[in-house]
């Protein structure tokens, strides 16, 4: 993996949890949903990513999950954001606005438009 990669996988690995909350936010879904939907917007190439970070939120009660039958086969598991997971999802919007300009106002070349 070169550097480009790398810094791409990292910066991935440090947004995905608040991604996962955003998608949670206003509707529950199931995993294989939430995996779709990131690997459509590119920061998964997995279920082996997803699934694993989906036990974390749980365990640390940012989701709240629920069973369900499904008429396509057993019964799924859905996801929904919980209210400390609302917090930590304000939270990071939060750090993340203020942080991303930082980071831009340095990457952008001096008198470049912004």
């Amino acid at each position: 993996m070169g550097a480009p990669e790398a810094a791409l996988s990292q910066l991935r690995r440090g947004v995905l949890e608040h991604c996962v909350l955003a998608l949670l936010e206003g509707r529950e879904r199931y995993g294989y949903d939430l995996v779709a939907e990131l690997s459509d917007a590119g920061l998964v190439a997995s279920e082996g990513t997803v699934y694993p970070l989906l036990s974390r939120l749980r365990r640390d009660a940012l989701v709240d999950t629920t069973w369900r039958a499904s008429a396509d086969g057993p019964a799924r598991r859905y996801y929904a954001l919980s209210p400390a997971g609302s917090r930590a999802l304000a939270d990071f919007r939060t750090a993340w606005s203020g942080f991303a300009a930082s980071v831009s106002t340095i990457l952008t070349p001096e008198g470049a438009p912004s």
